[in-house]
């Protein structure tokens, strides 16, 4: 897997970033530093004990658009894919939506507004559902396949019933995005809404990309190592 698709481990990290800057995200969930210099692909994630597999795996995931199952396991880490998951998780709840909340309070007025009051209730909501569902994953998906990992045989779940549950929770995020559009009135100039405009449009894409990854590399793989198991 690790020689399939744009991205090889000969790849300088650096060209990789600057062709697709979407993927500093990726380098923050393996928690992978910048300042590599000219080192490849597989040197950086090699010197930061990240599963270069794995990583190339997402990374050309991502940038091909895919929307199809893996079906091809050959040197991929479930661990590794797993623990992005978490820092992916982490960093939606505890820093993209808090950033995006103070942004958006700060560009509209709700205190005196009554539409940009709703705006942000309807914000808190979405949120709450965001954690809802990421909490789900983190003490019963992750737990489940941590138990599939180490040999255990865990009844009463199944992968199939997480990929029934996993509906698309981008979905409140893009309403939120064109009730601020289409019925907010702005200045005429509104540079900080239109900023939030903007990080909500980026934070959208995450989420479908984020969720992508779960549908098509995540829930194959765990299915695989259910068969395994049996």
């Amino acid at each position: 897997m690790c020689n399939k698709g744009r991205y090889r481990p000969t790849d300088k990290m650096s060209d990789l970033i600057c062709d697709k800057y979407n993927l500093l995200q990726v380098l923050s969930r393996f928690q992978l530093p910048l300042g590599f210099g000219d080192q490849t692909v597989r040197e950086v994630c090699d010197s930061a004990k990240v599963d270069c597999n794995t990583f190339l795996a997402i990374i050309n995931f991502i940038s091909e658009e895919n929307n199809r199952m893996v079906d091809n396991f050959e040197g991929f880490s479930v661990v590794a894919l797993m623990d992005y998951l978490k820092q992916a998780h982490h960093y939606f709840l505890d820093f993209q939506l808090p950033h995006i909340r103070a942004k958006l309070i700060e560009a509209i007025d709700s205190s005196t507004n009554e539409l940009a009051a709703l705006i942000v209730k309807f914000f808190d909501a979405y949120v709450e559902e965001v954690h809802k569902h990421m909490d789900y994953e983190d003490k019963y998906v992750f737990k489940y396949v941590e138990k599939l990992l180490n040999g255990e045989h865990p009844s009463g779940f199944h992968i199939t019933q997480y990929a029934r549950r996993h509906d698309q929770i981008e979905q409140k995020l893009k309403e939120l995005k064109n009730i601020i559009i289409k019925y907010y009135p702005s200045k005429e100039n509104n540079n900080p809404l239109n900023s939030v405009l903007f990080d909500i449009f980026c934070c959208e894409e995450d989420l479908v990309s984020h969720c992508e990854i779960e549908d098509y590399l995540f829930v194959p793989a765990v299915r695989q190592l259910e068969k395994e198991e049996r």
